[in-house]
């Protein structure tokens, strides 16, 4: 990798700080307090006996997410989405993005007819939001989903999660591939891209963008490796979390 020190002293393969606090609410049947950096996004997991009509007695279950933004957790406030009247193009699309990355890694007939729903809620966004509310995200799954098992919603030999899930954003700046870009790389990215990985290192999901010049397939190369390597050392913070380190 390159030499170079990025304006917050990191090299361009370096995660920002990474922090989980597993159990953050004492209400929600799981939850994670994920930051990367200064994006900091609180995911909590609701679990639910059953499963929306569509899906009664198919013997399956069913996992979703809903993602917002606090409305001051930018530089200027937003008006709540509430308040509006309508949710934004933007945040159906995130929460859409959240639930199909949380369900790639769940066996919805081992989960039996439950359901579990996700919020992330940003709390303070520098970039990154949509991945670290991924990141966060499955942790506070596992720990609904071990709270379901404990009550005997859930079959104590059944395994519902098949892999663990993560997300980063890579991007190119300045002709550079870097991991995990702060808000103010990211405003300024020719290539803004965001990589969604199993624990096995399996693609769930790649969206990537020429903000600026096209890029070719050697960039890509580098930005999937990055993003790889990334979502890798993501998955060790998961799994100290859940374990309790």
């Amino acid at each position: 990798m390159t030499d170079i020190v990025r304006a917050d002293g990191r090299s361009v393969d370096q995660l920002r700080e990474i922090t989980i606090e597993r159990g953050w609410s004492a209400q929600a049947e799981g939850s994670a307090l994920i930051s990367f950096g200064g994006t900091k996004v609180l995911c909590t997991a609701s679990f639910t006996n059953g499963v929306p009509r569509w899906l009664t007695g198919k013997g399956k279950g069913w996992v979703t997410a809903e993602y917002a933004m606090l409305p001051r957790a930018t530089n200027s406030r937003n008006d709540r989405e509430s308040v509006k009247g309508r949710i934004g193009g933007r945040t159906h699309e995130i929460s859409r993005l959240i639930g199909r990355a949380l369900r790639a890694v769940v066996d919805t007939k081992a989960l039996g007819e439950n359901t579990i729903v996700i919020d992330c809620d940003v709390l303070q966004a520098d970039g990154g939001t949509r991945t670290a509310a991924i990141t966060g995200a499955y942790v506070a799954l596992a720990d609904a989903i071990e709270w379901g098992r404990k009550k005997k919603f859930i079959a104590q030999k059944a395994q519902p999660l098949l892999d663990s899930v993560a997300a980063i954003s890579v991007g190119i700046i300045d002709g550079t591939p870097m991991l995990d870009l702060p808000y103010v790389e990211d405003v300024r990215a020719e290539t803004d891209m965001n990589i969604v990985v199993t624990g096995r290192g399996l693609f769930v999901e790649v969206q990537g963008t020429a903000e600026g010049a096209p890029f070719d397939k050697r960039e890509l190369d580098a930005l999937l490796e990055l993003g790889l390597a990334g979502c890798e050392t993501l998955k060790g913070h998961q799994l100290a979390a859940l374990a309790g380190e």
